[in-house]
Order: C-alpha cells, then sequence, then structure tokens
C-alpha cells in the first residue's frame, strides 16, 4: 500500500484531533509509509511537518463525519496508541555520560523508528540525525534502543519509540533529564579589611537541579555559616579573619569548592611583656610580645632615648616579638624600659624591668614587680 500526500492532510490530522489522538503522534510516523512511496527525505519530513500544523486547527471536528468513510482505506496505518492514564517515564542521566534508552519489540513487528519531540532519528535501521554521537543498539532482533553519548542539556526532551505490529501500533515514550554538576564560576577575590568593617563574599554557581551553597570559617572550628550566594559579615572582627570556604552541590557529582582568605587589619595589642632579674656582670634579655595586623615595627627607650644596636646592646625582632639584650649589665643598666609596637592603626607600648634583687631593698624590687603585674593585666 502506498501513501498518498493527502492521506496527512487537513482532514486527517483535524479529524485524529478531533477525536482526542495525540496529534504528534499521529503524523510523527507517517514518514514510515511514505518512504515506501519512493518520496525524498525532505518530502518525507515535509509531510510530518504538514500533520504537526494540521493539528492546531480547532475547527477539525467538522472532517469527523467525513473521515469515517476512509477508515477502512487506512488500515494498518502507525497511529499512536497512547494510554492517557500512563506517565512518561524518565531517564536521569549527568552530562558526558552515555544515555541507552531502551526499546523492545517482538516478531510480530513491521515498522520501526526513534523519533524526539516531531524530528525522526532512525527510521528502522535509516538514520536520519546528522548528530554523531548518536546511534542504535540492537542486541538481536528484540531490542531496538538509543543511544547518546556524551549528553547535552539540549538532548533533554522527549524520545519516542514508535512500533507497528499487525495487531495495531504502539509507542514508547521516554523523558531524557540531563542533570549537570554544581560549578561554581564566581567568587570573591581575597580581600584585606578594617576591623569593624562591614564584608560580603559572594560565591555564584550553575547546575542542574540548582546547587546549593555554604559557607564555612575553616579556622579555627569550621562551622557552618548562614549565607548562600552572599555571605555578609556586619563589623568583622579579628576572629574571623582566615580563609572562607564555599562548597557549591547539588548530589550529580563531587561538590565544586572555592576559597576566599580573609585578612583582618588592627592596631597592636601588647600580648606578653617579660622584665628580666640579672646580677651586674651578666648578660639580661628583655622581651615583648604583641598581636597586630599589619605587623608592627618595635622601638626601645630607656627613658626618652631610643636604644639602638651598640656593642653592648642587642636589639632582636621576628613577627610580633621583639627582644633586648644587654651584655655584661652593670649597676647603671637597671631600671625600667620602654617597648613600642606601631602599625598605620595604632600604637601601644608597655614598660619592662632590669633589675638585681642583692640592690637596693627588697621593697624596691617587688614594686617592679607589681608594676610589671599590673601592666600584664592591662594588655590582657
Amino acid at each position: 500500500m502506498c501513501l498518498q500526500w493527502d492521506f496527512c492532510s487537513w482532514d486527517f490530522c483535524s479529524w485524529a484531533s478531533a477525536r482526542g489522538v495525540w496529534g504528534s503522534g499521529l503524523c510523527e510516523v507517517t514518514f514510515i509509509f511514505a518512504q515506501d512511496c519512493g518520496l525524498s527525505s525532505v518530502r518525507r519530513q515535509s509531510l510530518v511537518n504538514l500533520c504537526l500544523l494540521s493539528i492546531t486547527v480547532s475547527a477539525a471536528r467538522s472532517f469527523e463525519e467525513g473521515w469515517e468513510g476512509k477508515r477502512n482505506y487506512y488500515t494498518g496505518f502507525p497511529v499512536r496508541s497512547v494510554d492517557m492514564q500512563r506517565a512518561t517515564d524518565n531517564i536521569t542521566i549527568r552530562q558526558g555520560d552515555t544515555a541507552i534508552i531502551r526499546c523492545y519489540v517482538d516478531d510480530k513487528v513491521s515498522k520501526v523508528a526513534w523519533l524526539n519531540r516531531s524530528n525522526i532519528i532512525f527510521a528502522g535501521q535509516d538514520k536520519w540525525s546528522l548528530d554523531p554521537r548518536v546511534d542504535l543498539v540492537t542486541k538481536g532482533q528484540l531490542e531496538y534502543s538509543l543511544r547518546i553519548q556524551k549528553v547535552d542539556v539540549y538532548d533533554e526532551g522527549s524520545y519516542t519509540c514508535s512500533i507497528q505490529t499487525k495487531q495495531q501500533p504502539k509507542t514508547s515514550q521516554v523523558y531524557l533529564i540531563v542533570q549537570v554538576p554544581a560549578s561554581i564560576y564566581q567568587v570573591s577575590n581575597d580581600i584585606t579589611v578594617n576591623e569593624g568593617s562591614n564584608v560580603t563574599l559572594s560565591c555564584l554557581a550553575n547546575g542542574r537541579p540548582d546547587p546549593a551553597i555554604t559557607w564555612r570559617l575553616l579556622n579555627p572550628s569550621a562551622e557552618p555559616l548562614d549565607g548562600e550566594e552572599y555571605l555578609d559579615i556586619i563589623g568583622i572582627m579579628r576572629t574571623q579573619a582566615g580563609r572562607y570556604e564555599c562548597k557549591a552541590s547539588n548530589d550529580v557529582a563531587t561538590p565544586d569548592v572555592k576559597y576566599v582568605n580573609v585578612i583582618v587589619n588592627y592596631p597592636p595589642t601588647i600580648k606578653k611583656t617579660q622584665s628580666s632579674e640579672t646580677p651586674v656582670g651578666r648578660n639580661g634579655t628583655l622581651r615583648c610580645e604583641v598581636t597586630a595586623v599589619p605587623t608592627p615595627e618595635f622601638e626601645w627607650y630607656r627613658d626618652d632615648k631610643r636604644l639602638a644596636n651598640t656593642q653592648s646592646i642587642t636589639i632582636q625582632t621576628s613577627g610580633t616579638t621583639t627582644s633586648l639584650t644587654i651584655a655584661n649589665i652593670t649597676e647603671e643598666d637597671y631600671g625600667n624600659y620602654t617597648c613600642v609596637a606601631s602599625n598605620r592603626l595604632g600604637v601601644q607600648n608597655a614598660s619592662l624591668f632590669l633589675y638585681n634583687r642583692g640592690i637596693n631593698n627588697a621593697r624596691k624590687w617587688f614594686s617592679l614587680k607589681n608594676r610589671e603585674a599590673a601592666q600584664g593585666r592591662g594588655a590582657g
């Protein structure tokens, strides 16, 4: 039997629409008989497109009676047989993987085809698609499955395996869902701010499904923070400095992780001082330790005189710690020394003492120790 061009025209498809038959399903398989007529591939596809266009005509019901006289002539035409109560099956695949959409046939099948929406992919073994990633999986004569390699988001959609048997036409419809791993495409640069400033960190990501974004400050506790794409820190404190982790995850693959380093500047604070009890003729060392960002500069004073390295005085600085060593101490070296720490945000100083309990009296020594203790409490 040869299907004539006007058999899938206005009246044919409109009647099907009026009867509640899914229009695209009716026309998707017209090419199976059309190719038996010797039509070119272009004309076969045009025939399908004509049918799809005709379905949209709302006045289709007027053709119902006219169709009844032609029904016997179309016996065996591969019209979709759809169970409207049956939901479309879903296949979920990750971007870049290979999807195999299964379709099984039996020895009574005379025609079979794969379609994506209204586009023909395969008609029997004849490939209509130009996509090199698409081929058939036919293990024996009972399988007619579609394979798509390196799946991408534009492959998502409905796929139909259309089968014509001697009894009735059948279809198997599958909706392919393409998932994309979470990927962070924009994150804040490392920043340096002053203590007390307001800070907003951003972390933007995409994926399918949409990823969830979480934040952590990795030091010291690494507990989760309240924030999604944007993390707001009001009046940032020095304890909130460190490495912030942004994680985007949607359970498709390993979460994507990016980091932002936040430096918080603050003025020097005296953390610890160490005076020295040293006998005459020995070497005595005074130490001063501070906390500050950026790293402070140090100066040492004896009364109002700034000290520098000499043959008998050695000043050493390492990071936030400084020391003053006096060699071969004499009685004139005993007394009060001042450590001064400064950066661009502020200055702080502390008094330290070089003493010998055997000189003067115990009351003077205890007075020095009490002053040192009081300064230590103030620094804390």
